[in-house]
C-alpha cells in the first residue's frame, strides 16, 4: 500500500475507487461510494470494504452531487476567446478604437505580431453606444492589418476593410449582423490561431468546474470533428453534437439521430459522443436590436426593422422542424424575442418535433402554459441576464419584468436546462445558477427578484434533473468543497455561495478529470 496526499492504493494498479466521508447535499447525512465499472454505488460510512486495486480517497466531509451539464456551448469560439483582443469595457465606438489602437501600437511595438496577421477582439455590445460603429473609423486605426471585432452576443461583426476583402465580403459601411455575419464564421477559422491547441486546457477548465457534458452548437461539423479529437485523446467531456442547416443534408444521409454513437463501441466505449439537435436561428438579439419582438424596441429603434429580425419565416419553421422531427433529430430553436417565441411555439405545435427552445428570453405569458404542455425545454442562460440588464431596461423598459421569466417557466411546469452559450458568457455553471437564483452580477439588488428561483431548481437545471447520484448510476460526479443547497440568509449569500463554488474532484464514467486520481 503507498499513501500519497489524500489516497491510498490498495495493491499495485487502480481498478476503481472508495470515496469515503461524503455528504448529502439534501439531508447533510455522510455516506461512501464505490466507483467500478462506469458505476458508482451509495453505502451507509464504513458499509464498503477497500478491495485490491482500489483507490481510497478521503472526501473529508465533501458535497457529492452529479456531474454538471452545459446546454449550450460554441466549443471553438470559447477556445478562441482567450486570445482575443477584450473589449467588454468599451462604452463607444470610440473607446473600442482607442482599444484596438494601444493594442496594436504595443504589439507592434514589442515585435510579437506578424505582418499580416489578423487581429481578433471579443465582446464589445454598440446596441446602447451613443453611435454605431463605421468601417472607414476601424480602417483609420488598424490600416492594411485584417482586424475581425466579435460583439459580445456573437451576432454581429465590425470588420475593416482588409477583412471584409479577405473573407470575400461586399464591401460594408458599419458592422454585420445576423444573416450576412454568420456565414462568415466558417471562413475565420483559417485565419484564427490554431484551435486545436486550445481545446484541451478548454475541456480541462471545463471539468475544473464539475462538467462532465455539453452540447456543442459550434458552426461546424461537429458530428466529424468530435470524433477526430476523441481519437486525438480528447475524452474529458461527453458531448452532444449540434447541426447546422449547411449540414444537414449529410447528417441525414448517414442516418444520425438525435443520441445515436458517433463513434463505434471500441473507439468510444463509454459512449462520449453522441448526435445533438438541429440548430435553427429563428432571430436575432437583443444586443444588436435585432430579437423579433411584438412591439417595437425603445429608444432609437432602427426603422427598417424597428420590432428585430425573424430569420426564418414561420412558413419554413415549419417545414424545417418538420425535415427534422421525420429525420429522427430534435432540434434547438434560437428564439430570444417574444415574437420569435411565439412562432417557434407555433412550428413545434404543427409538426410534432421535439427539442428546446435557445435563450426564450423575452416570452408573452400566455406561451408559458402552451410550451408546457408541448414538452418543450427552455434552454436558457443565466448569466446573460447579468450582462443585458441594463440595456434591457433602456430597449424593452415596458416588458423588462418578461425578460428571464425562470420562476414563471417553473411554475407553468416548464423544463429548465441552463447553459452558457460560451463566449457570450463563461462556460461555469456555478456562474450561472447563481445568477439565477440571486439576478445581480454586482452591488445592486437583485433584478426583478420576482423571477428568482431557489438552488435545488438551479442545480437541477445543471445537471438533467436530478440533486444527487441514485445508486448505480452512471459515475458521472462532481465532488464540491460546500453544500451548494444549504440554506442562507438571503439570495445574495446564496449566489455568493454558488459563484464562489471550488470544485475538489470531476468523474467521468467513473474515471477522474479532475482532482484527486490513482496515485
Amino acid at each position: 500500500m503507498r499513501v500519497c496526499g489524500p489516497c491510498r492504493t490498495v495493491g499495485m494498479s487502480s481498478t476503481g475507487h472508495l470515496l469515503r466521508s461524503l455528504r448529502d447535499p439534501r439531508t447533510g447525512e455522510t455516506l461512501d461510494a464505490r466507483i467500478r465499472d462506469a458505476r458508482v454505488r451509495l453505502a451507509p460510512p464504513g458499509a464498503l470494504t477497500p478491495e485490491p486495486g482500489e483507490t481510497v480517497l478521503d472526501a473529508e466531509g465533501r458535497w457529492l452531487i452529479p456531474g454538471l451539464w452545459d446546454r449550450h456551448v460554441h466549443v471553438d469560439q470559447w477556445a478562441q476567446a482567450r486570445t482575443r483582443l477584450d473589449l467588454t469595457a468599451a462604452d463607444s465606438a470610440e473607446q473600442a478604437l482607442q482599444t484596438v489602437r494601444a493594442h496594436l501600437s504595443r504589439r507592434e511595438r514589442d515585435g510579437d505580431l506578424d505582418p499580416g496577421e489578423a487581429l481578433f477582439g471579443f465582446g464589445y455590445r454598440s446596441s446602447v453606444w451613443p453611435r454605431q460603429p463605421t468601417v472607414a473609423e476601424l480602417d483609420a486605426v488598424t490600416g492594411p492589418r485584417p482586424v475581425v471585432l466579435i460583439s459580445g452576443d456573437m451576432h454581429n461583426g465590425w470588420l475593416n476593410t482588409t477583412a471584409l476583402r479577405l473573407l470575400g465580403a461586399p464591401d460594408t459601411d458599419g458592422a454585420l449582423s445576423e444573416n450576412r455575419w454568420f456565414p462568415l464564421y466558417s471562413q475565420l477559422e483559417r485565419h484564427m490561431p490554431d484551435t486545436a491547441r486550445l481545446i484541451p486546457q478548454t475541456l480541462r477548465d471545463a471539468a475544473s468546474r464539475g462538467v462532465v457534458g455539453l452540447v456543442d452548437l459550434e458552426f461546424a461539423a461537429n458530428h466529424r470533428v468530435w470524433p477526430e479529437r476523441l481519437a486525438a485523446g480528447l475524452n474529458l467531456l461527453r458531448v452532444r453534437t449540434g447541426v447546422y442547416q449547411e449540414h444537414l443534408e449529410e447528417v441525414v444521409e448517414a442516418g444520425l439521430r438525435t443520441g445515436d454513437r458517433l463513434c463505434s463501441p471500441e473507439q468510444d466505449p463509454e459512449g462520449l459522443l453522441r448526435m445533438g439537435p438541429l440548430k435553427i436561428i429563428s432571430d436575432g438579439s437583443l444586443g444588436t436590436r435585432t430579437a423579433h419582438c411584438c412591439s417595437p424596441y425603445l429608444g432609437s429603434p432602427d426603422p427598417t426593422r424597428p420590432s428585430g429580425v425573424q430569420n426564418e419565416s414561420p412558413q419554413r419553421l415549419r417545414r424545417l422542424l418538420g425535415a427534422a422531427h421525420e429525420a429522427g433529430l430534435q432540434v434547438a430553436l434560437h428564439a430570444i424575442g417574444d415574437a420569435a417565441v411565439r412562432h417557434a411555439l407555433d412550428a413545434y405545435a404543427a409538426t410534432g418535433a421535439r427539442g428546446s427552445i435557445e435563450h426564450a428570453q423575452l416570452m408573452r405569458r400566455e406561451d408559458l402554459p402552451r410550451m408546457a404542455a408541448l414538452g418543450i425545454t427552455a434552454s436558457v442562460q443565466p448569466a446573460h441576464l447579468l450582462d443585458d440588464r441594463d440595456v434591457t431596461d433602456v430597449l424593452w423598459a415596458d416588458r423588462a419584468e418578461r425578460s428571464f421569466m425562470l420562476a414563471s417557466m417553473l411554475a407553468a411546469g416548464i423544463p429548465l436546462a441552463f447553459g452558457s452559450d460560451a463566449p457570450v458568457s463563461p462556460l461555469d455553471p456555478w456562474l450561472e445558477m447563481a445568477a439565477a437564483v440571486h439576478r445581480s452580477g454586482d452591488a445592486r439588488p437583485a433584478w426583478h427578484p420576482e423571477e428568482a428561483i431557489g438552488a435545488q431548481a438551479a442545480l437541477r437545471a445543471s445537471t438533467g434533473g436530478r440533486l444527487v447520484p441514485a445508486d448505480g448510476d452512471v459515475a458521472d460526479l462532481a465532488i464540491v468543497e460546500n453544500n451548494p443547497l444549504a440554506p442562507a440568509a438571503d439570495t445574495a449569500e446564496t449566489g455568493a455561495r454558488l459563484r464562489g463554488m471550488r470544485v475538489w474532484a470531476t468523474f467521468l464514467a467513473g474515471r477522474p478529470t479532475h482532482g484527486p486520481t490513482a496515485c
